[in-house]
């Protein structure tokens, strides 16, 4: 049992280090989705409330990693596949940014809603990924829109 935990937690550190962001996101999610099952069941709670539980979850995804990949999209964007200077992609994302950002807190829920709650299990991947097809067309067309005004 020693060597299992010791391998588990090499496989977690390699993580950490190859990919920090995700995996800090990752273990924030379960770890807050224990701490809840563990004070739901210390409060005498017989049946989980999976719903307040899920509802944790997305509030957490929509205040950590929403938020800087949608920014961090905008600044890639700009920068890297059009080519502008950083004056024009700072004045693009404080034009732009709290639009995508409010439209992302708007539609992501709904998606997560209808995903969990009247999809089955297997179907939820493919709608999720559909909805992130559509997401990226969005994201890409707002910050293309630089492009398009000036040309």
């Amino acid at each position: 049992m020693g060597s299992l935990a010791k391998k588990g937690l090499n496989n977690y550190v390699k993580q950490l280090q190859e990919n920090p962001l995700r995996t800090k996101v990752i273990t924030a999610g379960v770890v807050s989705a224990i701490s809840d099952i563990v004070s739901q069941k210390l409060s005498g709670i017989q049946k989980l409330q999976l719903k307040r539980l899920f509802l944790k979850v997305v509030l957490i995804e929509q205040c950590t990693s929403s938020p800087l990949n949608n920014l961090l999209f905008m600044i890639y964007y700009g920068l890297v596949v059009e080519g502008q200077p950083w004056v024009n992609v700072k004045a693009k994302v404080r034009k732009d940014y709290p639009s995508v950002q409010y439209t992302a807190w708007t539609i992501s829920p709904i998606v997560g809603w209808i995903n969990h709650k009247f999809l089955p299990l297997h179907f939820r991947v493919v709608f999720h990924s559909v909805a992130a097809f559509f997401w990226a067309i969005f994201l890409n067309l707002r910050a293309r829109s630089l492009a398009l005004t000036k040309a």
